[in-house]
C-alpha cells in the first residue's frame, strides 16, 4: 500500500524547496575543511530515466508500488522525493495516458516536479535505417501470421460456434499481430526520449524492450523497478553525509 499523503507531504514538498532540493546545489568534497571550495553537482552528472505508463497500471507488475495505478503512483513519487541523483521523464503523450488511470485529485502538486515532461526532439534527432527495415519486414511477417490465423478461424466454421470462433480468433490474431511490437506514436515517444537522454528505459512492454535491445537502449525489468529507487535513494543518503562531514 502507498503511505498516506497528507502525512508525508513534508517529505513529498522537499522537491519544491529550492534551498534543499535543487540537484544543481553544491555539493562539499569528502573531508574538506571550512572555506574550501565546493564541487557544483551538475544536472549533467544525474542518471536519466523514462518511464512507461505500465510500470503504474500493468497489475503484473506495479504490485511492488500498490493495488492500484493510483497507490503505484503515489508510491513513486513518495520514493522519488527522496532522490536527489535521478531525474525522471514522461514523454507528454504518456503523462496524458497515464492520467486517464488515476484519480487525478489523490496525486500531490509535486507530480509535475518530480516527473518531468518532455517530447522526444522528433525533427532533430536520427535513427539508423535498418530500424525502419526491420520494422518492415517485422510487420510482413505478423501480417502473414494473421492471414493463417484468419484462415484457421474460417475452416474450423463447421465444428464450432460462431461465438467461439470468434473468441478465438481475436485473441490468436492479437497475439500474432500486437505482441512484441511497437504500434502505437506513444511508444515511439518513449524509445526516442530515451534515446535523446542516453536514458535508461523502464517498462512492462515487451515490444518496447525488443526494440530498445535493438537500438542500444538501456532497459530495466519492471519488477526490479522499487529496488532501482531503494538504491537511488541510499545512494542520496550517502551524498548528504559527505556533504555533513
Amino acid at each position: 500500500m502507498a503511505p498516506a499523503r497528507r502525512k508525508n507531504s513534508d517529505k513529498l514538498s522537499v522537491m519544491s524547496d529550492g534551498s534543499k532540493d535543487k540537484k544543481t546545489s553544491q555539493i562539499k568534497k569528502k573531508g574538506s575543511k571550512a572555506g574550501s571550495s565546493p564541487i557544483a553537482y551538475h544536472p549533467s552528472h544525474l542518471l536519466r530515466v523514462v518511464l512507461d505508463t505500465s510500470l503504474f497500471v500493468n497489475p503484473d507488475v506495479r504490485t511492488s508500488l500498490g493495488n492500484t495505478p493510483t497507490e503505484a503512483l503515489e508510491t513513486f513519487l513518495f520514493l522519488a522525493a527522496q532522490i536527489h541523483v535521478l531525474e525522471f521523464y514522461m514523454p507528454p503523450s504518456i503523462f496524458e495516458e497515464l492520467l486517464h488511470f488515476v484519480e487525478k485529485e489523490k496525486i500531490p502538486g509535486d507530480l509535475l516536479v518530480i516527473l518531468h515532461q518532455k517530447p522526444p526532439k522528433r525533427h532533430e534527432l536520427k535513427t539508423p535505417a535498418f530500424l525502419l527495415y526491420e520494422l518492415i519486414e517485422d510487420l510482413r511477417e505478423r501480417v502473414n501470421k494473421g492471414l493463417r490465423v484468419a484462415e484457421k478461424a474460417v475452416r474450423s466454421a463447421e465444428h464450432k460456434k460462431v461465438d467461439e470462433i470468434v473468441q478465438d480468433l481475436r485473441r490468436k490474431y492479437r497475439e500474432a499481430l500486437r505482441e512484441g511490437i511497437i504500434d502505437s506514436k506513444e511508444d515511439v515517444d518513449l524509445l526516442l526520449l530515451a534515446m535523446e537522454l542516453d536514458a535508461m528505459l523502464i517498462t512492462a512492454d515487451q515490444g518496447l524492450i525488443k526494440w530498445a535491445e535493438k537500438l542500444g537502449i538501456k532497459w530495466l525489468f519492471p519488477e526490479k523497478f522499487k529496488d532501482y529507487l531503494m538504491g537511488a535513494i541510499k545512494r542520496t543518503e550517502l551524498i548528504k553525509e559527505t556533504v555533513s562531514r
